[in-house]
């Protein structure tokens, strides 16, 4: 079976104090016969390091050059799938990246975007892993902000 790894961001924004996560929309493909609400991520490239994935592929897939990193949270994801008639299976590493930008600008890979508040990205969100993801970044923000 072929092994791949990806890096990706839960990305946020505050807006009149609430948190809104940046879900994108991804058109049917060759890979996924649906079309589906996910996280910016991709592969990570040779010599790069996660974080770096993380912040090029948010850049790449939305145009968000500012973003904070938050390298204490690093989360992973698990999940196989098929390529034609190879079996791979793939780790997704997730961190939470803050900006203040609000204008987005998706790339060709996507077909849509939204800003979302907790409850809502959660129902938005087609997979249980994203929403997990999402779930254990929204619950590392609220107790960050109690300790604020």
């Amino acid at each position: 079976m072929k092994r791949e790894r990806s890096a990706g961001a839960i990305v946020f924004r505050l807006e009149n104090k609430e948190v809104r996560y940046l879900l994108l929309h991804y058109p049917f493909s060759s890979k996924v016969k649906k079309e589906y609400w996910d996280l910016p991520k991709g592969h990570i490239e040779e010599g790069e390091s996660e974080e770096d994935t993380a912040r090029r592929e948010v850049a790449e897939e939305t145009g968000l050059k500012d973003v904070e990193i938050f390298s204490d949270f690093r989360q992973e994801i698990h999940y196989r799938f098929q390529a034609g008639k190879q079996n791979i299976s793939k780790t997704v590493v997730f961190y939470l990246a803050k900006t203040s930008q609000k204008e987005v600008t998706i790339s060709s890979e996507h077909i849509g975007f939204q800003w979302l508040g907790y409850k809502d990205a959660i129902e938005k969100l087609t997979y249980d892993n994203a929403r997990h993801i999402v779930h254990k970044a929204h619950e590392f923000l609220k107790e960050r902000d109690s300790r604020a």
